[in-house]
């Protein structure tokens, strides 16, 4: 079995460049027709909690489990790094069939150990995640006069001293009548990948419907022992089950067993499949009007004429230090940064719908790879211009930008991965997988960035338009300290995108849907804008006072909005995650912030420092000097 799953794995890694291409999903394109009576089939998530970020299988608990067997469904490498586990349950409706007091099974008297693993799961607020027609139960409360949305629905709850898990299921079917007459082809993740006819038999004017909404009520409900009496799976129990989602009455003990039962209902509705996802899009609370303008007084301050910038004309472009780092870095910020705005621009355009789980982060990992031939260009080329022309250690220079960033990013990974393996998560990425990742790191993100090199090394570098002094120009003592103001610059790039992160948060953290991908291309935008003004501002600044020293400042300058991102995330952690349970969440927490501050802060600091060489280069071109 274990060969088996390497084995689907190496097909995931191979199939990853055509799943892009075949894979995506339009959402509205693609209808799944089903006839009356059609069996449709309940798929099950990874259990998932806001309390403590570490996914769990569905069938860690003492679930019912299908006759057929446990099996896992169709899943991509995305799906697999975000700790999905997607597999079949013993759930099953009929197309257009009510159905009620419906038995699943009996489980066998609860362990001393499922006992205790069943109340820490209910303890830490676990929700269970179903798939219908790859669309995820969703369940309503009302509270205030207004109604709530969730997904899943919670495993059990905790009244007095007592747990109570809810065992019976209310489910409704929102079906929308078919009205095309063509061929579709089901996509993505979905239930199915076959070409599926939109069209009956000759002859049949059978109505054929879709899927366009799955809600949930659970219910906890005791069953008699008379009532379960010789019944076998999918059998009607005898008695009515009054579902009350108010009130519970199934309590869990050890050395008890414990009772399913579900119900279905089909309502036709009037949602139309382009629409069915609007329920789980629907964020309460959205004002885009608090907006911050960008606080303005650091370009007022620079009105007034300086020129001491000319005083430097002879050092500005000499060499810095540690330029092999600086070129990786800045070679490294260009490969991230096309790969955010190509998979943001994708998402924009709906080739990478909530439906297509895992197709983000495939596409992100996809892109990423392809885009080490423009880091391993960027960085040589800069090595060979800080170097007027020498062509000598620019090998050296790919290797950096092959595997600085994709180095600290797995050594941090490698640590969270070993919490959420001593965890039992299946948050954590297996062994297999973790050796397919680093296969696709040297066998093909290494090796298109000597590539990238290579051209970079071909390419002629840029020259300077100044020559450069052998004694350095020794810089005048400042007011105060140059990184201080580096460090502050961060706050205007921050201003740009701090409400957009609380939702970017939500969505990775608090398990709510992100779909605003066209929002988040402009905010991309104006971030752009914002990094390579603040930055410029800075660098002539410096030269202002004398102050030759730009290349890291330029970097870091708009670099330290990383700074207060993960200063945000910290805050986020304290006031919005403040119920995350446990040192081992709360570290898994702050190391996937800093991950992803590292990337942010390599992608902007590329692009102060490209923006501040560009000025300068323009500035010292289109003066003459004596």
């Amino acid at each position: 079995m274990e060969s088996f799953d390497k084995f689907k794995i190496w097909v995931l890694c191979i199939c990853l460049v055509s799943e892009l291409g075949y894979g995506f999903y339009l959402p509205g394109s693609y209808p799944h027709k089903y006839g009356v009576g059609d069996y449709l089939n309940v798929k099950v998530n990874s259990l998932t909690s806001i309390d403590t970020e570490l996914p769990y299988s569905y069938y860690s608990l003492p679930f019912c489990k299908p006759e057929e067997g446990v099996k896992d469904s169709a899943e991509n490498l995305g799906e697999l790094l975000m700790g999905d586990r997607i597999e079949n349950s013993p759930y099953r409706f009929k197309m257009y069939t009510n159905e009620t007091e419906v038995f699943l099974c009996q489980t066998k008297p609860l362990s001393a150990d499922e006992f205790k693993l069943l109340k820490e799961r209910i303890d830490e607020m676990y929700q269970v995640n179903l798939i219908l027609d790859n669309l995820p139960a969703i369940r309503y409360t009302k509270k205030e006069n207004y109604f709530l949305r969730w997904t899943g629905y919670p495993v059990g709850i905790k009244v007095q001293d007592a747990y109570y898990v809810f065992n019976h299921l209310k489910f409704t079917v929102l079906v929308h009548k078919f009205e095309e007459t063509n061929v579709a082809r089901v996509m993505g993740t979905g239930d199915g990948s076959e070409v599926i006819s939109t069209v009956g038999n000759e002859g049949s004017d059978a109505p054929g419907y879709m899927v366009v909404g799955f809600e949930v009520v659970p219910c906890s409900f005791q069953h008699t022992p008379d009532s379960l009496k010789n019944l076998k799976m999918y059998n009607k129990l005898p008695s009515p089950i009054k579902c009350d989602p108010t009130s519970v009455s199934m309590a869990i003990k050890e050395n008890e067993p414990v009772s399913f039962t579900y119900e279905v209902n089909f309502v036709e509705s009037d949602i139309k499949w382009p629409s069915r996802w609007d329920a789980y899009l629907k964020m309460e609370g959205r004002d885009l009007a608090r907006y911050d303008e960008l606080d303005k007084e650091a370009q007022a301050q620079m009105n007034e004429e300086l020129s001491g910038w000319k005083l430097v004309v002879g050092d500005v472009f000499r060499a810095p230090s540690n330029p092999g780092l600086l070129c990786a870095m800045v070679g490294d910020g260009v490969q991230i940064l096309g790969m955010a705005v190509v998979t943001i621009m994708f998402a924009a355009l709906g080739f990478m719908s909530p439906a297509s789980r895992g197709t983000l982060i495939t596409g992100m990992l996809f892109f990423y790879m392809i885009l080490g031939v423009a880091a391993g260009y960027v960085s040589v080329r800069l090595w060979r211009t800080i170097f007027c022309g020498d062509h000598k250690g620019w090998v050296g220079v790919a290797w950096k930008a092959a595997c600085f960033f994709p180095g600290l990013s797995f050594l941090i990974l490698t640590v969270l991965n070993f919490l959420l393996w001593g965890s039992h998560s299946t948050g954590a990425i297996p062994f297999s997988l973790f050796v397919v990742l680093i296969l696709l790191w040297f066998c093909i993100s290494v090796p298109l960035t000597l590539i990238g090199g290579y051209l970079g090394a071909k390419a002629p570098h840029i020259e300077y338009p100044v020559r450069t002094n052998q004694i350095p120009r020794e810089i005048p003592a400042q007011k105060y300290p140059s990184w201080l103001l580096v460090l502050g610059a961060g706050t205007l790039p921050f201003g740009t995108l701090f409400i957009e992160l609380f939702f970017i948060m939500s969505s990775l953290w608090m398990g709510r849907v992100y779909y605003v991908f066209g929002f988040l291309l402009i905010v991309m935008i104006l971030l752009v804008v914002v990094c390579a003004e603040v930055s410029l501002v800075l660098t002539y600044m410096h030269l202002c006072v004398e102050d030759w020293k730009w290349w890291w400042k330029s970097f870091f300058a708009s670099g330290s909005v990383a700074i207060y991102i993960f200063l945000y995330s910290i805050n986020y952690l304290i006031f919005d995650l403040k119920s995350l349970s446990g040192p081992v969440s709360a570290t898994l927490y702050l190391g996937y912030s800093l991950f992803m501050v590292l990337a942010i802060m390599f992608a902007t600091g590329t692009v102060g420092f490209l923006s501040s060489f560009w000025f300068v280069h323009y500035l010292f071109s289109s003066v003459k000097f004596d």
